[in-house]
């Protein structure tokens, strides 16, 4: 292995524990990390909404 080579995946991994930290981070604050920027916990603009009742 090129010295190149363990640099590139040193830099993807050090990407993705940085993405990883910033979640947590965020989660911890209580800062949404959908796109609304709402709380998803009470927000039915976001995740998966609840199929409506048929109608009769």
């Amino acid at each position: 292995m090129k010295p190149v080579e363990i640099i590139i995946i040193v830099a993807a991994a050090a990407v993705v524990i940085g993405v990883i930290v910033a979640a947590i981070i965020r989660k911890k604050k209580g800062i949404s990390s959908c796109d609304c920027g709402c709380d998803c916990a009470h927000c039915k603009g976001c995740g998966i909404k609840k199929p409506e009742e048929e109608k009769k």
